[in-house]
């Protein structure tokens, strides 16, 4: 259930038999065709959907994360510094924890909000945290969505088919029905932002732009099921 469908009694009556909260964390950038917050959207949909039936509160995604890369050379790809999100991760942890939640389900939908994995295990594991408990998930990396997605296509990538589903297209644009050539990791790895637009072009990692829903849903019904079986049995016991 989203907190925006709540009161903070509601909340509070909550909290007086479970402890669990899910903070989804995206990433407003370039996705080539898709919506600039395709990461956003995926990430707290995912949690929505699959927190609903257990009554788990899931918070507002948090829209800005890491992405240096793309803020330079793409308009709508703001990024926040390390130190800043780290900081913001940690003020958000802390604030949760005082008003009486436990046990935090992170949800990541953006590739370079990776840190926030070992910042949410360093703050859960401080001695003044011994009943705090902390997982980090990327829904789209997890490994029942990985063997599914591989099964349909071993091309699954940044802003390509991966990531068009039907909530993550705009209207009226259409994609090119050919597939891309998969990025060149090494030129992308060196490349400055002057150069970014050259390897990357459009903004998609490479691959077929779309594939059929029915393959789409099924990757997403594993994503949803995958974050769920974390909400219900994912956390340490005693």
């Amino acid at each position: 259930m989203r907190i925006r469908d709540l009161n903070w009694m509601q909340l509070e009556a909550y909290l007086e038999h479970d402890d669990r909260v899910v903070l989804p964390l995206g990433s407003t950038e370039q996705h080539a065709y898709l919506s600039l917050e395709t990461d956003n959207i995926l990430a707290e949909r995912v949690s929505a959907e699959a927190a609903e039936p257990l009554g788990v509160p899931v918070l507002p995604v948090l829209p800005y994360g890491l992405t240096p890369t793309f803020s330079a050379a793409y308009p709508g790809s703001p990024t926040l510094r390390q130190e800043t999100y780290a900081g913001l991760l940690h003020d958000l942890l802390d604030s949760l924890y005082r008003q009486g939640f436990r046990r935090f389900l992170l949800v990541n939908g953006h590739g370079g909000n990776t840190p926030a994995g070992p910042l949410a295990r360093e703050w859960a594991a401080r001695e003044d945290r011994a009943d705090a408990q902390a997982i980090f998930h990327s829904w789209w990396a997890g490994p029942k969505v990985r063997e599914v997605a591989m099964a349909i296509d071993p091309e699954y990538s940044h802003a390509n088919w991966g990531e068009n589903f039907p909530w993550t297209r705009l209207p009226g644009v259409e994609f090119p029905p050919e597939r891309k050539p998969m990025l060149d990791e090494a030129a992308y790895l060196v490349a400055g932002p002057e150069q970014l637009r050259d390897v990357i072009g459009d903004g998609s990692f490479g691959g077929l732009y779309q594939r059929d829903d029915e393959e789409m849903l099924r990757i997403w019904q594993t994503g949803v099921e995958e974050v769920r079986e974390l909400l219900e049995s994912g956390w340490r016991r005693g």
